[in-house]
């Protein structure tokens, strides 16, 4: 009797301990150990994100090169999402098909545009089959793990449909958006105090959007690049203003930097959306900003 009763309950503790594992982060986060250990499974997709001549030199084998201007619609904005043609043509042409498990690879320092074309992937309908490699390359090195200079063969994919899911808002969706709604400026602090002026060449305004608070892209990774923990994270996105249950709307920029934050809210199961033309769009269009108290 004691026996099966110790069984029955190392069986609830086994199971309850499976329940709490499967969080958001454990699917969009891989380590570098699990991706050794997963190189060579068949549907398995690398893309690796950075400056070319890096990639050339080095990258984990098998990946394959992607820049941030392969997947812009080419607008009178800097950054904006593809259509849905292009978008299925290019994800074809990199390999990409209905059951494939993506892995994206940040070359050293190019986090930001890794969580972009992420951002993009879950767009398509694939953000349950993308993950990001933690650290990226850089951290993969530093574990000793190899890389190499050869190009990879990549066969077509197929992509039946694309199921193409809301990841963004638009300028009035911000204007408009409820007084639950945390709006988070991800840009350096100078431009958030408006000691540096955002927009674009033609249009510079100093401050940022009325009701945003900051919270600096870079500060969501520790100092091995890696992703902060849990907890951290959630004190991070609470000091910007958001409550548990409540949704985020996120901008910088052109809508890549801020991609770094939708993706670590993501890990936290945070209700997100990128205000995709960002303080570019909102400058623009001549929308009132506003300044820190005393500034």
């Amino acid at each position: 009797m004691r026996t099966l009763r110790t069984l029955f309950i190392l069986t609830f503790v086994a199971a309850a301990f499976a329940v709490r594992a499967q969080t958001p982060r454990d699917s969009l986060l891989v380590s570098r150990e699990w991706l050794s250990a997963h190189l060579r499974d068949p549907n398995l997709v690398l893309l690796h994100i950075g400056p070319r001549p890096a990639y050339d030199s080095a990258h984990v084998a098998g990946s394959q090169f992607v820049e941030p201007n392969m997947l812009d619609a080419h607008t009178d904005l800097a950054l904006e999402l593809p259509g849905a043609d292009s978008l299925k043509k290019f994800l074809e042409q990199h390999g990409i098909s209905d059951n494939s498990r993506i892995v994206v690879i940040p070359g050293s320092g190019w986090f930001s545009p890794a969580t972009r074309l992420i951002l993009t992937l879950d767009h398509a309908g694939f953000g349950s089959r993308t993950s990001m490699l933690d650290g990226g390359l850089t951290y993969w090195r530093k574990g000793g793990l190899p890389v190499t200079a050869d190009l990879p063969t990549v066969t077509p994919g197929r992509i039946s449909a694309l199921r193409l899911k809301t990841v963004t808002v638009s300028a009035e969706a911000v204007r408009d958006r409820k007084p639950e709604t945390a709006l988070i400026d991800a840009r350096a602090v100078a431009f958030y105090d408006g000691a540096s002026a955002g927009g674009n060449e033609k249009v510079q305004v100093k401050g940022h959007i009325p009701g945003a608070k900051s919270l600096f892209y870079l500060s969501v990774l520790d100092s091995t690049a890696t992703l902060l923990p849990p907890q951290a994270l959630k004190d991070k996105f609470i000091a910007a203003g958001w409550q548990p249950g409540k949704n985020v709307i996120a901008y910088c920029h052109v809508g890549q930097q801020a991609t770094l934050v939708v993706f670590a809210a993501r890990t936290l199961g945070i209700d997100v959306k990128l205000f995709d033309g960002s303080f570019e769009d909102w400058a623009v269009r001549g929308w009132p900003t506003e300044l820190p108290p005393g500034k």
